[in-house]
């Protein structure tokens, strides 16, 4: 490997330990040292380390489970039951490709436009448990990814009967088990509560074999938390619709994760925030504080246990209830403690502003605090977090004056009528409504024009404004359409004194062509770039014509290598609950993008974990928005550190599911939408100030996002201050068959609403912005400012100089 290669990998197997979650421990781990181990469960040896689609990345290095126990110098001696479940799963992925074919032909389509994504559930098998030693591991994996959604089956969300049996089976056979979820979300765990020990290892990317067997020989301590409930699916959230063939209703309000749960008394299997150690943590809170709207509390935690460990400390809010109805709290800042040894205390001071804990009223459309006590509640999780202080204030205080502009549902949000948490008994401070100042958000704002685009003709305008296209077709389904950077994603137009800017695809590390050539047309992937889980959807005479025509392209020249750096998913980088290593993992990512010549990382993605069926969830961070943006902006101002590098975040908004991802409308009330969906984007431009945003593929109350000027305007730029550009996601026409309710999106419309880069780009768009601006369905002074916008842009990125 590279020098840079080895130094990435090093540190991710250095800090993976912190992004995985220890649920259960009867002390039996960690081990005194290698020893003989029984490893048996689908990821045994099909070790996953991230999900698919534009998550996945193009690594020369993976670790697997049966790898990294045998680098350690553990003996395995279940190859015999490995070797058998290859094959039973090889078997039954040849029955699962056939399946969705002949699905896609009765439908009149084809398995590769309608099934990308597609997981198969883990089969079922008959193999026995021979294989013996002083310990044993059952890896239980999953993988899921974009285009499709996961399903509450066996092998899927839930267990299979095998799984079941022989999880149980291993649990009371051996003295020492462990079982390892090497997965990206929830799975339900109901069937095996028994079992001793549970460590939530997640996908951690390349490194992620080695980072189990680090922690089972205690040379890491696991120090995640979660970032999602965890529940059996008979007590999932079930207020709001999911996967809707065109509508889905958000009827659960601002009640998602974490609050649902507290709002229904029900009790998950482990709540938000849950984590053990291989030590023991005692925590207390100090006399809080106000000054000038600012909240903080300090908490001393000390480590009362025999080996070191780091612990995370959460302080919740619990609001009055007024005229608005509220959770019964919620997450308003948290922290983690260094590295403490065995007796060793640290006192970390939390704190936050008191207008993050408004609430958004529609009726007088601004964010308010009304009257009452706001509880402040340290803890080592959401469920116990105990009650601290109270900050009084004796009314309504309006903080910010907005205005409605994202459309009404046809539906009234759910209100189940919590009760705050009492103040009685706690040390309380008042805080005057006069403190505040209300803000008035002016909209319209809008950036001065370039004269370089002032300059140009309508057509190069709309080129501008759109994606180059010369090379799109095909490869822009699985984003790569570049033609500067082998396996990148897209890039935008050049012109004389425009440079292009090159996109490649995240958010789990950069997804690029590991090998490629160059010619005088530019950077062209060795192997086609298309990967096997799209080229066995197509029908057969196709997927044989793609191979004739790969076999027949010689490389010229020189053969080149971009081996880019796999790091821990977005689920599992969040459950560290560690600001400086998602900066660190951003500074990774950065520097890769320098070597590689890439301008625009195509994330992170902070969609909320809303359901945990959503298929993309493993690359979003959380079920709440302040985990969710703080991450998203520590990963920004990793990468951005590195000139001539920006992120995209995206999915900007309401991208929950991916069934008809395309034509799905996500129904949310104006408080649900800012409260939840689009707070956590809020945060990462304040905190990360990315260079872009892209929208996402689904309406929000009947109108494509992308479309939808009071989002990407007034909500975008007028109130949250974005200044860099707008983009769409990959919009495919072939792609688009399934949206038949709603109309595809249109390049004119999306340029009327403010959006800057349509992409990957094609002559459709080119014809529709120029048809669009002869009928007046957008303005040449829009386009102008639009590509302002990404002119400026492409300067910055391209000027190679760390901006002030």
């Amino acid at each position: 490997m590279n020098g840079y290669e080895t130094e990435h990998n090093a540190v991710m197997r250095r800090f993976g330990a912190e992004c995985t979650v220890l649920l259960k421990t009867d002390g039996a781990f960690p081990l005194e040292g290698p020893c003989s181990v029984a490893l048996y469960g689908s990821g045994a040896r099909r070790t996953v380390k991230g999900g698919t689609g534009s998550g996945e990345v193009n690594s020369r290095r993976f670790v697997t489970a049966e790898d990294g126990l045998e680098e350690a110098g553990f003996t395995v001696t279940s190859k015999e039951w490995m070797d058998g479940y290859d094959e039973v799963r090889a078997q039954a992925h040849k029955r699962f490709i056939k399946q969705l074919k002949r699905s896609a032909l009765k439908r009149g389509t084809l398995a590769i436009l309608t099934c990308m994504g597609a997981v198969m559930p883990e089969p079922e098998y008959d193999l026995p448990l021979s294989a013996g030693g002083e310990a044993a591991v059952y890896v239980l994996s999953r993988i899921s990814g974009e285009g499709s959604d996961r399903s509450p089956v066996p092998g899927d969300i839930l267990l299979t009967e095998t799984e079941k049996r022989d999880i149980l089976e291993l649990d009371r056979r051996f003295e020492r088990f462990l079982l390892v979820l090497n997965v990206g979300g929830p799975v339900d765990l109901s069937p095996v509560t028994e079992v001793r020990n549970v460590l939530l290892l997640s996908q951690l990317g390349g490194e992620t074999g080695n980072i189990l067997a680090d922690i089972m020989l205690g040379r890491s301590e696991p120090s995640g938390r979660l970032t999602t409930t965890w529940a059996a699916w008979a007590d999932r959230p079930d207020t709001g619709d999911f996967g809707g063939r065109y509508d889905t209703r958000y009827k659960e309000g601002v009640y998602v994760g974490y609050r649902w749960f507290e709002a229904k008394g029900k009790k998950p299997l482990f709540p938000f925030g849950y984590g053990l150690s291989f030590t023991r943590f005692e925590m207390s809170a100090g006399a809080a504080s106000v000054r000038d709207g600012v909240i903080s509390i300090p908490v001393t935690v000390g480590n009362v246990g025999e080996r070191s460990g780091r612990q995370v400390v959460q302080l919740y809010v619990s609001q009055p209830q007024g005229r608005l109805g509220k959770p019964v709290k919620i997450l308003a800042a948290f922290g983690k403690t260094g590295e403490l040894q065995p007796g060793e205390k640290e006192t970390l001071t939390l704190s936050f502003d008191m207008r993050d804990a408004a609430s958004y009223d529609e009726a007088r459309a601004a964010w308010i605090l009304e009257a009452g006590d706001y509880v402040l509640m340290p803890g080592s999780s959401s469920a116990d977090a105990k009650a601290a202080a109270a900050i009084r204030l004796d009314s309504d205080a309006i903080v910010k004056k907005v205005k409605n502009c994202l459309g009404k549902p046809d539906f009234a949000d759910w209100e189940p009528g919590c009760r705050s948490v009492s103040a009685d008994g706690l040390p309380v401070i008042p805080v005057e409504a006069s403190a505040f100042t209300a803000e008035t958000v002016r909209y319209g704002y809008e950036e001065e024009p370039d004269a370089a685009a002032e300059g140009m003709t309508d057509e190069e305008l709309c080129l501008i404004n759109i994606g180059a296209f010369k090379r799109s077709g095909a490869k822009s389904v699985i984003g790569n359409a570049a033609n500067s950077v082998a396996g990148a994603a897209g890039e935008t137009s050049s012109c004389p004194g425009v440079p292009p800017m090159i996109m490649a695809d995240g958010p789990a590390g950069l997804r690029l062509s590991r090998l490629y050539y160059r010619d005088g047309t530019g950077a062209h992937p060795i192997g086609g770039g298309m990967p096997e889980s799209m080229t066995e959807l197509m029908p057969a005479p196709a997927a044989f014509a793609m191979k004739l025509i790969e076999r027949g392209k010689k490389p010229e020249g020189a053969i080149f290598e971009q081996n880019c750096t796999a790091i821990p998913i977005g689920t599992a980088l969040a459950q560290s609950w560690d600001i400086r290593f998602a900066e660190i993992c951003g500074d990774t990512v950065g520097d890769e993008m320098e070597r590689f010549g890439v301008h625009l990382w195509l994330a992170p993605a902070l969609n909320i974990h809303r359901d945990i069926r959503c298929g993309r969830n493993f690359e979003y961070y959380s079920e709440d928005p302040l985990i969710s943006g703080s991450f998203a902006a520590a990963v920004a101002r990793g990468v951005q550190r590195h000139p001539g590098c920006g992120v995209t975040i995206k999915h900007f908004a309401a991208n929950n599911q991916e069934t008809n991802r395309y034509g799905s409308n996500s129904m949310a009330s104006e408080r649900a939408l800012r409260e939840v969906y689009l707070r956590g984007f809020e945060i990462a431009v304040r905190d990360g100030a990315p260079r872009a945003v892209m929208t996402s593929y689904n309406l929000i109350n009947g109108v494509h996002t992308s479309e939808r000027r009071g989002l990407t305007q007034d909500v975008l730029r007028s109130e949250f201050g974005f200044r860099g550009i707008v983009m769409t996601d990959w919009i495919i026409g072939a792609l688009n068959m399934g949206a038949k309710k709603y109309p595809a999106p249109n390049a004119a419309r999306i340029a009327a609403a403010g959006g800057d880069l349509v992409m990957p780009g094609g002559r459709s768009d080119l014809k529709a912005m120029l048809k669009g601006l002869k009928s007046g369905a957008v303005t040449r002074w829009q386009l102008v400012i639009n590509a302002s916008r990404v002119i400026r842009t492409a300067r910055l990125l391209n000027a190679k100089e760390r901006p002030e």
